[in-house]
């Protein structure tokens, strides 16, 4: 898998975790969870719900590799269909951003630094929705010319899942040593997660 790593162009390395950072400043269910517990926990709690929530992230990348590779090796055209329903959901999701309401000061976090690790992780694996996300996001920054499809998903994967850990729990970290002033501020993310949302899909759907 390391061999993969090493063979992928480094401009589309680039561009990945340019996006994935990007997203991943979004705010979304997982940044007010962590932003929530920071508040109430403190900035240990902020932290550890962010962690916790870019491991549950892993369960799905895996979930991904597995089933995008099963689906394209069982039908070689069914890559393309994936990209146009992938691009479709981006869009959705442009949309849902730019038109979300200001974050919800009600957020329920967790006090305590272990209990929040824990529902960071259990929220993750329990949801559907993010599995959703990576097999729209993923297949745009894989080539078959690299290698096997399942290795290039993991290895994409966990570097969107470390990526998007570090960032929630900064904003954990931050809601406990700034208070509510932070999440005042989050919607504004939420149009430059839109814009960006868009941009992917319009990048999937021409290519």
């Amino acid at each position: 898998m390391w061999n993969v790593f090493l063979t992928f162009p480094p401009e589309s390395v680039i561009a990945f975790a340019l996006s994935g950072i990007v997203l991943n400043l979004a705010p979304g269910p997982d940044v007010f969870f962590a932003t929530a517990s920071g508040l109430q926990g403190g900035p240990r709690a902020g932290a550890a719900a962010g962690i916790g929530v870019g491991l549950g992230v892993t369960f799905h990348v895996g979930l991904a590799a597995l089933g995008l590779s099963a689906l394209i090796a069982a039908n070689p055209g069914a890559l393309h269909a994936i990209k146009w329903a992938g691009s479709a959901y981006l869009l959705f999701l442009a949309w849902k951003s730019w038109t979300a309401p200001a974050a919800s000061s009600g957020k329920r976090g967790a006090t305590h630094p272990r209990r929040a690790f824990a529902r960071g992780i259990l929220s993750n694996v329990l949801n559907p929705k993010p599995v959703l996300f990576l097999i729209a996001f993923l297949p745009q920054f894989t080539n078959p010319a690299i290698g096997p499809l399942w290795q290039q998903i993991l290895v994409l994967g966990a570097i969107f899942a470390a990526t998007g850990a570090i960032i929630t729990a900064g904003y954990g970290v931050l809601a406990g040593v700034l208070g509510s002033a932070l999440a005042a501020r989050l919607s504004i993310l939420n149009r430059v997660a839109a814009v960006v949302f868009g941009g992917l899909a319009l990048k999937l759907a021409t290519e």
